[in-house]
C-alpha cells in the first residue's frame, strides 16, 4: 500500500464539517496543491482530495468542473497571492522610465521571494513538467506575458543602443531564469550555501544579469535606481556596496 493510499484511507474518518462555500472552496485548493506537488496530478484522485478534506467527491465538483479546473484555479489563486497585477503595473513603470536595475531586480526579487514563501508551489511546477500531461502548457500560458513584456523591453533597448545585441527571448530566460535556478537547486539538492540577505543576493543576480546585457559604454541606462525606487535595496546597497 502506498503512502499516498495510506494517506487517504486515515483520512476517510476524518469528520465531515459544515464551512462556507468560500472557505470549502480555499480548503480544497489548499489540499489539492498538497497532495499534486506531492504525487504529481495524475497519480492524485479526487476521491483522494476529498477524503483529505472530509467531504464526498460530489463537493469536489460543486466547486470546480474538473480536476484539471481545480488545477487552473490553484494557479489562478497564486496570481492572486503574489499580486500579480499590481506587480504588472510596477514593471511598466519602470519600464517607461527605462531603469533597468529596477526592473530587473523586481523580477528578481519577486522570483526568490516566491520560492522562499511557497516551496510546494515550486514542487507543483517540478511535478507538471515531469507530467506526462499537457499541465506544463497550462503553466507556460501563465508566465508568457511576463517573457513577452520582458522580450518587448529588450528590444527597445537594444534599439536604443542600451543593451548588447542578441536573441531577447534568451535574455528573458536568463532573467527568469537565473534565480529560478537558485530555487530549484535548495529544493533539488539542499544547496542553500548561501547566507547572504536575500535582497543583496537579488541585487547580485540584477547586475550581473545586467553586466551581461549592457553595451559597453552606453551610458543611457539609470545608475542606482534601486536606491530611489526602494527602501529595503537602498539599504542594502548601503552596505554592500
Amino acid at each position: 500500500m502506498s503512502t499516498h493510499d495510506t494517506c487517504s484511507r486515515d483520512n476517510l474518518s476524518a469528520p465531515r464539517k459544515r464551512l462556507r462555500a468560500e472557505d470549502r472552496r480555499n480548503q480544497l485548493l489548499r489540499i489539492a496543491k498538497e497532495l499534486f506537488s506531492e504525487f504529481g496530478f495524475e497519480n492524485t484522485y479526487t476521491k483522494a482530495i476529498a477524503a483529505a478534506a472530509g467531504v464526498s467527491e460530489a463537493i469536489i465538483f460543486r466547486h470546480f468542473a474538473s480536476k484539471e479546473a481545480l488545477y487552473k484555479s490553484i494557479l489562478d489563486r497564486k496570481a492572486d497571492e503574489i499580486g500579480i497585477k499590481a506587480w504588472g503595473a510596477e514593471l511598466h513603470h519602470f519600464a517607461e522610465c527605462e531603469d533597468d536595475e529596477a526592473l530587473v531586480f523586481s523580477v528578481v526579487k519577486h522570483v526568490l521571494e516566491a520560492d522562499r514563501k511557497d516551496p510546494q508551489f515550486q514542487k507543483l511546477m517540478l511535478q507538471a513538467a515531469l507530467s506526462g500531461h499537457p499541465l506544463h502548457k497550462i503553466t507556460a500560458q501563465r508566465l508568457l506575458p511576463l517573457h513577452r513584456f520582458l522580450c518587448n523591453y529588450i528590444k527597445r533597448r537594444q534599439k536604443q543602443g542600451a543593451f548588447k545585441k542578441c536573441d531577447p527571448k534568451l535574455a528573458a530566460h536568463a532573467i527568469v531564469g537565473m534565480p529560478s535556478y537558485y530555487g530549484l537547486a535548495k529544493i533539488l539538492f539542499g544547496a542553500d550555501e548561501l547566507t547572504l540577505p536575500e535582497d543583496q543576493i537579488a541585487l547580485g543576480f540584477t547586475r550581473l544579469i545586467l553586466k551581461g546585457l549592457h553595451a559597453p559604454g552606453d551610458s543611457s541606462h539609470k545608475q542606482g535606481g534601486l536606491k530611489r525606487k526602494s527602501k529595503a535595496a537602498n539599504h542594502t546597497i548601503g552596505r554592500y556596496e
